[in-house]
């Protein structure tokens, strides 16, 4: 079964056109990263996968769910965003805590401790979010988005932030969810980084996908002279 299933997306904000009538499969267990400048689209289409954005035209199916079920898709997804969704004057756990018992996860307190520790910050469970550093709440940010063991991931560059033991963290974190049949979507500017988040690579530009790794091996070299050559396309607007 795929995990995401997306047909004829289009998002416009004005006259602006966004997302260009894309079409993309990411199967259960497969990971997919997503390349481009900086309004080519990518927050967008992981806003409107994360059900914080609806799309204008198109189909998005997300875990079997519409993703106009917004209720479903959020139960079974764990988004990252630019901003770390948490409550700045609430400590770590109390965050935690709180989004465990939205999501309806049993023993939440274990839970929170659980995936504090997966990101090793649950030595800072109880201090407020707004006294920790951007990349402790980087972390704290990912560790939310786990509590609900969500089958799909949707991070808008996850690893921003992160010193070189996070990143490590992130892609093991990663690694194992594939291999547990988690799928993810991975959005990033690091062109170098790129083929350790993901199996599969795209480059968006303009709101459409402009070059595809599907089914090839591409090295890093390779893939930033097609990044030279696509990314930068025409139409490209704000996200």
């Amino acid at each position: 079964m795929n995990a995401v299933a997306v047909r004829s997306l289009g998002k416009s904000y004005g006259r602006t056109a966004v997302l260009r009538g894309l079409d993309l499969d990411v199967p259960a267990g497969r990971s997919l990263v997503m390349l481009g400048a900086n309004g080519a689209g990518k927050t967008t289409f992981l806003r409107i996968l994360g059900t914080l954005t609806r799309p204008d035209t198109g189909t998005v199916v997300v875990n079997g769910y519409d993703a106009a079920a917004s209720e479903e898709v959020r139960r079974t997804t764990g988004v990252v965003t630019h901003s770390p969704m948490l409550y700045g004057d609430l400590s770590l756990r109390e965050n935690l805590l709180f989004f465990a018992s939205m999501f309806r996860v049993p023993d939440g307190p274990g839970r929170a401790v659980e995936v504090a520790g997966i990101m090793e910050i649950a030595h800072r469970l109880d201090d407020r979010v707004r006294n920790l550093s951007h990349g402790l709440q980087k972390r704290a940010s990912l560790a939310r988005a786990l509590l609900h063991r969500p089958r799909l991931l949707v991070l808008d560059e996850p690893e921003s932030g992160l010193d070189q033991a996070a990143i490590a963290l992130l892609e093991g974190l990663l690694d194992r969810h594939h291999r547990a049949g988690g799928a993810s979507i991975v959005a990033t500017h690091s062109i170098e980084r790129a083929p350790r988040l993901g199996s599969r690579v795209v480059i968006l530009a303009g709101g459409m996908i402009v070059f595809d790794t599907a089914d090839r091996t591409v090295d890093v070299d390779a893939l930033r002279e097609a990044y030279a050559r696509h990314g930068n396309s025409a139409h490209t607007r704000s996200s």
